[in-house]
C-alpha cells in the first residue's frame, strides 16, 4: 500500500500545521529549539523533516551538520531550496526511516517530532541507535489523546485526512519501555500544548554505550 505522506503536498502539510486551531508547526520548532539550546549539539539528525521547519533556528556556529531525513522526496527538495545556503554541512536524505539504511555519520542529537505516530515504534528505535553518538540523545515529541480534539484537527487540507489511515498514538511508557530494551535511558519528559489545545509529550532519551546491557523487549501492545 502507497504510503499516504507521499500524495499530500507540502503546501497543505505546513498550511495545516500553522492553522492557529492546531499551532504544531510553531510548537516542534519551539520544542527542536529548545534542544538545540539545552544540548548545543555540534550534529543533529531531523527525521520526517519536511519542508525544513525548524531549521531556521538553527546557529551554524554551534551546530555544524545537520541532516534531514524525510520518506517525501519534495518535502526534500523544498528543504534543500530554502537551507542550502544557510546551513555548510546540510545532508538531505529520502528514505523511509522504518526500512532503509542511511550510512550518514552519527549524530549528537535526533529529533523526530510526530514521527512515531506513523512508523513501527521497535523498528525506528533500533534504526536510530546507528545514528546516534554513543551518549547522544534522541528526543521525541508524542502526540497525547485528547477527548476533545480529533487526532487530526479538521481543516480545510482535505488531503491529511489520508492520514488516518497509519497514525496511531504512542503512549509515552509504552514508548520509554521499548526504548530501553533498545539501550536507550530516559533522561527528561515533559507535557507541552500546542495553541490549538493538544497536548503532546517530549521525552529525551540517552543512547547508553555499546557495552550496555539491553533489556527483553516488553511485552506487544499499546497498552
Amino acid at each position: 500500500m502507497k504510503n499516504p505522506w507521499l500524495d499530500i503536498p507540502l503546501a497543505d502539510y505546513e498550511g495545516h500545521m500553522a492553522l492557529p486551531n492546531v499551532g504544531q508547526a510553531q510548537l516542534l520548532s519551539d520544542v527542536f529549539a529548545g534542544a538545540l539550546t539545552k544540548y548545543a549539539p555540534r550534529s543533529v539528525a531531523v527525521l520526517g523533516c519536511a519542508g525544513g521547519n525548524g531549521l531556521d533556528r538553527v546557529s551554524s556556529k554551534v551546530t555544524e551538520r545537520v541532516v534531514g531525513v524525510d520518506l517525501n522526496p519534495d518535502y526534500v527538495q523544498q528543504a534543500r531550496t530554502r537551507f542550502d545556503h544557510q546551513i555548510p554541512l546540510l545532508e538531505l536524505l529520502v528514505g523511509d526511516v522504518q526500512t532503509d539504511e542511511f550510512t550518514f555519520a552519527p549524530v549528537e542529537l535526533v529529533f523526530a517530532g510526530l514521527l512515531f505516530e506513523y512508523v513501527d515504534a521497535e523498528a525506528v528505535l533500533a534504526k536510530i541507535r546507528a545514528m546516534l553518538c554513543p551518549g547522544g540523545t534522541l528526543l521525541t515529541v508524542v502526540q497525547l489523546p485528547s477527548t476533545a480534539i480529533p487526532e487530526i484537527t479538521p481543516s480545510q487540507f482535505a488531503s491529511l485526512s489520508a492520514l488516518s489511515s497509519v497514525m496511531r498514538l504512542v503512549p509515552p511508557k509504552l514508548l520509554r519501555q521499548l526504548a530501553a530494551a533498545h539501550g536507550y535511558c530516559e533522561t527528561e519528559a515533559q507535557t507541552v500544548e500546542a495553541a490549538g489545545g493538544k497536548e503532546f509529550r517530549v521525552q529525551a532519551f540517552r543512547l547508553e554505550t555499546p557495552n550496555h546491557r539491553l533489556q527483553p523487549p516488553p511485552p506487544s501492545g499499546r497498552g
